[in-house]
């Protein structure tokens, strides 16, 4: 929800550098607690870790895009104290977390459909690597996988097509209809670009439940870090152009203020190119440092490296999209529309690469306690950056960015 406009006037910069050093040492404390592999939960083993993440940044996503969680907030006895409400709203997140991976993916479709997304079904499975550890790590991968086709598929809809095509229904009609159709077009990328490589982790492979990884020959590895580099590639052109660009190009294509379908199959077909492109451009740039991935590379040479590399700095980037909107007022304000797009993409990009630094710094050594360099194979940055999103949507959307903003429309 926007702040007010008096309030986007008078925009203490200061105020969101010490909001948003806050909110770092607040992601930071819940790392140290949940992630870090020294401390109290261990959970970044990395998968398992990374699944939790990405279930939680994807319940978000449930409440606040696909089906507009204003329509129920008002009604929640907190409605008129903004911090209770936030509280309740961040415990109803946490709870979506546990539901989706607990009792969804490990209790009913691991159990009764696919069984590599419970780690229980796949160690009574029996075989080579069904051992409690290994089980848990391979269902982990395959819900990380789900829920990136996820994450994709549910901010494109919210960009591209919004309300269409049931822009006269009640939010209800709205919500449910939108859940429906967005988890069928999820199913289908997930099957495609994930589903096949899941299927090869285990051995002798599900040679009968997936294809051989049908983009192998095509990139030079049958890993799914392919599927994923590409997605996120996408992702940071569907958030850039939401955020940055204030919804522009897309919002020529709607119709007497309605979205439309043509918005959203343009939206779709050009941030899927360009999420080509950009994958492409890093992945050049990265042969120029590390010199030509070949198959069997290990670490910085392997390509499947190189992919899910190329998705980590898409995402670095994202990251630096929702500071430099929500604590920097997407600066700068004045001039064209046009202008100010490219200036704040070239600013976030460059504090994308600020924050990548950081996390390959010995900096983040200390603090989330990694191990240094580029590839180590237990290394994700993925997790500390959806972490950080996730805390940030928490204060923006469940908080209305408080204490930032204190005042509303």
């Amino acid at each position: 929800m926007n702040a007010s406009t008096e309030t986007e006037k008078n925009f203490n910069y200061f105020f969101g550098l010490l909001n948003f050093a806050a909110v770092f040492c607040i992601v930071w404390f819940l790392w140290y607690v949940f992630m870090n592999p020294n401390t109290v939960m261990k959970l970044y083993t990395p998968m398992y870790g990374f699944s939790l993440v990405v279930v939680f940044l994807s319940g978000i996503i449930l409440m606040t895009k696909v089906i507009d969680y204003s329509a129920f907030k008002d009604n929640l006895p907190a409605k008129d104290n903004l911090i209770l409400r936030g509280i309740i709203l961040t415990v109803v997140s946490f709870i979506l977390m546990l539901f989706i991976n607990y009792i969804i993916f490990w209790g009913f479709i691991g159990k009764y459909g696919i069984a590599y997304f419970s780690p229980d079904s796949i160690v009574a499975a029996g075989g080579i690597g069904a051992e409690p550890f290994t089980a848990r790590e391979n269902a982990s991968t395959a819900i990380v996988y789900f829920l990136t086709a996820f994450l994709w598929i549910s901010l494109l809809w919210s960009v591209g097509f919004g309300r269409w095509p049931w822009q006269k229904l009640s939010s209800g009609v709205v919500a449910w209809s939108r859940v429906f159709a967005i988890f069928f077009f999820v199913s289908i990328v997930y099957a495609v670009l994930f589903h096949p490589h899941v299927c090869y982790l285990f051995y002798p492979a599900q040679s009968k439940a997936g294809v051989d990884p049908w983009w192998g020959e095509l990139v030079g590895t049958g890993s799914a870090f392919f599927g994923l580099g590409l997605v996120l590639c996408i992702l940071f052109w569907i958030i850039v152009s939401d955020m940055l660009w204030e919804g522009y190009p897309w919002k020529l294509l709607q119709k007497d203020g309605e979205d439309t379908f043509v918005k959203g199959l343009i939206t779709f077909i050009a941030t899927f190119v360009l999420g080509i492109i950009i994958l492409f451009i890093l992945t050049k740039i990265m042969n120029v440092v590390w010199d030509e991935a070949f198959v069997g590379g290990q670490y910085t040479d392997g390509p499947d490296f190189r992919y899910i590399h190329a998705g980590e700095i898409a995402v670095f980037f994202i990251l630096a999209v929702f500071i430099l909107k929500n604590y920097f007022n997407n600066f700068p304000n004045a001039g064209p529309l046009w202008l100010k797009a490219v200036i704040r993409t070239l600013i976030a990009m460059a504090i994308g690469m600020l924050i990548y630094w950081f996390y390959y710094s010995p900096l983040a050594v200390f603090f989330l306690a990694r191990v240094e360099g580029f590839a180590q194979p237990d290394d994700k940055s993925l997790v500390w950056t959806l972490l950080f999103l996730s805390i940030i949507m928490i204060q923006w959307e469940f908080f209305e960015g408080w204490p930032l903003k204190k005042s509303k429309d």
